[in-house]
Parts: structure tokens; C-alpha cells; sequence
């Protein structure tokens, strides 16, 4: 598990040692994470915490090699960790796209391709990639963010089709508004987001629909009524969801 130390990743963390799964833990606050991985043992399951960037390949080795020798293999494999900005691309800094393809997209791509020698030798294994809807429709002001969520949600799809006969399952959760601080760790920022706040859902609830999805095969959810009427239009009514986005631009 990536982005582990807060929000939906600490919360799909709690849910999975419900579920009766020990964990490697990745994130880079190492106190935020030491909780976690502390609430995940009081629930009775084995949490190993490897504090470190995923964008750096010695710590994603050093997570899989923990997987491999403190808890015998892997059989969920879940690509949390993300980062954004918030601003035009107009007036965007050039260096801000990078971090953003880096965390969101690239990580997780090559932590996969590291994976995949343990994950062919799990039971029932599944890869859980956390997209967002920002991945279906993108919207302006978050045009990096989007991008990475766009290329995660394509690379996802394909490879479902390609690990099929390895037995080795995808899952993307859709992610929409949801109530972390996610936003409070931007990369940049030029002026506040233009449109309405509204409520978001916990990162408790996207973590209860996660692992359904997982239990029942699922390929891809949407946790998020807001986020499933965006994706709706989008698919239905593109072109009066252009005009909307348009008045934010």
C-alpha cells in the first residue's frame, strides 16, 4: 500500500486488517505512518512500515522485498500515493507537471512491473490502482492532475486484458471529492479551485467500497455520487459538460 500514512490510503489499511490482511506500508511522514501501521496491529494483523518516495526505485524494491521476505509473498498490490496542483496551465510552472506524472503515473507503472514476480505467485491477486474521476473528465485548473489520472485509468484497462491469463485481476477506484488532506500538500497553487465546495465523501466510505470491489471482481467503482453523475454526463451529455467546465476556465 502507497500513500498509507493518511486519508483513503490509511483508511483502505484499516479496512484491509478488518479483512484479515497483513500489510506493507509505504509513505514518506514516518510518525503519520508508524500510527497506521500501529492501528493496523491493534486490529490484530502484522503492518511493516518502509518510510520513502515511491518515485524512488529503492524504496519501492525495499517494499517488495519486505512483502516477500516478512510476509510471504503479495496479493493485493494498492497504488495510493498522489499529488496535485492547483492553477491554469497557462500559468503553470513547467516544473509542475513532472512530480505530478512522476507520483500519480509513474510510480505505480514501474512498482507493478517490480511486482509482478510475487504477484504471480499470489492467491488470487489483484493490483488496486486509485484513480479519480478527474481520470474520465478532465477539468480545467487541474490539467496535470488530470493527465496522470487519464494515463493511469488507459494503462489500468490494458493491462486487465494483458494479466487475464495471469490470473492477476485490475481494479480502479474512481475516486471523487473526498474528505482528506489531500489538498493541503499541493505542489503549486495559484488561487483557489472556481467552483462550489460541496461535501465530500469520507475516505472511510471509499475504503469500505474498495474492498467489496476487491471481494466481488469488480473492475472499476465510482465511491462517489458526485463523482458518478460527472463521469454520467460526461459519457452522456459531453458536449453541455464542456460548456460547464468552460465557465471555470
Amino acid at each position: 500500500m502507497t500513500g498509507a500514512s493518511g486519508g483513503i490510503g490509511r483508511a483502505i489499511a484499516l479496512e484491509l486488517a478488518r479483512a484479515g490482511v497483513d500489510q506493507v506500508l509505504v509513505a514518506r511522514r514516518e510518525d503519520r505512518l508508524a500510527a497506521v501501521a500501529k492501528e493496523v496491529a491493534l486490529l490484530g494483523r502484522r503492518a511493516e512500515a518502509v518510510v520513502g518516495d515511491v518515485t524512488d526505485s529503492a524504496i519501492r524494491q525495499r517494499a517488495l522485498e519486505t512483502a516477500r521476505e516478512k510476509l510471504g509473498g503479495l496479493d493485493v498490490l494498492v497504488n495510493n500515493a498522489g499529488v496535485s496542483a492547483h492553477g491554469r496551465f497557462a500559468d503553470a510552472d513547467p516544473d509542475r507537471l513532472r512530480p505530478i506524472m512522476e507520483t500519480n503515473f509513474f510510480a505505480p507503472v514501474e512498482l507493478i512491473r517490480a511486482a509482478l514476480p510475487l504477484l504471480r505467485e499470489g492467491r488470487a491477486p489483484i493490483v488496486v490502482n486509485i484513480g479519480s474521476v478527474l481520470g474520465q473528465r478532465g477539468c480545467p485548473h487541474k490539467s496535470e492532475y488530470s493527465a496522470s489520472k487519464f494515463a493511469l485509468r488507459g494503462f489500468s484497462e490494458a493491462l486487465r486484458a494483458e494479466f487475464a491469463s495471469l490470473g492477476i485481476d485490475v481494479l480502479v477506484v474512481t475516486a471523487g471529492p473526498t474528505d482528506t488532506e489531500f489538498f493541503k500538500h499541493l505542489i503549486e497553487e495559484h488561487g483557489e479551485l472556481p467552483w462550489g465546495g460541496g461535501k465530500p465523501v469520507s475516505p472511510e466510505r471509499v475504503a469500505r467500497a474498495t474492498i467489496r470491489a476487491i471481494e466481488r471482481g469488480r473492475h472499476e467503482i465510482i465511491p462517489s455520487w458526485r463523482g458518478w453523475l460527472l463521469a454520467t454526463a460526461n459519457r452522456f451529455f459531453p458536449r453541455l459538460v464542456d460548456r460547464a467546465m468552460a465557465r471555470y476556465g
